[in-house]
């Protein structure tokens, strides 16, 4: 199968940046990575919810608690 002059120019355009790219340190050539996460962002979410939303439920659980022996140690002063 023969090339389209659009195959051909593409061919020879990528020939091009190749070339200009031999004899240059590695660290020259930019390098194209796509970084991905090793956690999808729902597993974070799930996990943020587990940690800071059993904190927030003993919070609430405690907070009562608490209150109630400050009202008691204030009342006595009354």
């Amino acid at each position: 199968m023969a090339q389209t002059p659009k195959q051909k120019r593409a061919n020879e355009k990528y020939a091009r940046h190749e070339a200009a790219k031999h004899g240059k340190p590695k660290s020259a050539v930019k390098q194209h990575q796509k970084l991905k996460s090793p956690i999808a962002a729902g597993w974070v979410v799930v996990l943020a919810f587990v940690i800071c939303g059993g904190l927030v439920f003993e919070l609430l659980r405690v907070i009562p608690e608490i209150w109630g022996a400050i009202s008691s140690f204030f009342g006595r002063w009354t």
